[in-house]
Parts: C-alpha cells; sequence; structure tokens
C-alpha cells in the first residue's frame, strides 16, 4: 500500500528564555504564529524568526516550524 503525506497547516513558533526556576534550570515560552504559508523555506521563516526576535521581551533561544499532515492512501 503506497501512501502520501499532506501539509495541510504550518506553524512558526519562537521558544523564548523566560527566566530561571528555583533549581536553576531555564524555564521557556513559546510564541506561536500561525497560517504560515506551507510554501516557506526554513531560511524565510528563520530569517523572519530572528528579525522579530528584538521585539520580544525575552532572549529567543530557538525557532521552531510545526507542519500538521494528513496522511493519503493512494
Amino acid at each position: 500500500m503506497a501512501v502520501s503525506t499532506e501539509i495541510v497547516r504550518s506553524q512558526l513558533q519562537l521558544v523564548l528564555e523566560n527566566g530561571q526556576d528555583e533549581k536553576g534550570n531555564t524555564i521557556f515560552r513559546t510564541k506561536s504564529f500561525n497560517n504560515i504559508k506551507m510554501t516557506a523555506t526554513e531560511d524565510q521563516l528563520y530569517r523572519v524568526a530572528t528579525a522579530m526576535a528584538p521585539l520580544q521581551q525575552h532572549l529567543l533561544y530557538s525557532v521552531e516550524r510545526n507542519d500538521n499532515s494528513i496522511l493519503i492512501d493512494l
């Protein structure tokens, strides 16, 4: 059986450092941007995220792209 995937939704997430807990572990906060263009490249998304980083209250730790796909039986 052949199966294909189709991306139906894409999300850009900025993971921000939000301080430390009582044990000294870093606390992270996530800022999500939904409905991004599915045709956007990783490079384009990274450039947008790093351009938005100075506008955030906390330091940028990482940039994530989350795609939701459906599986299609061919």
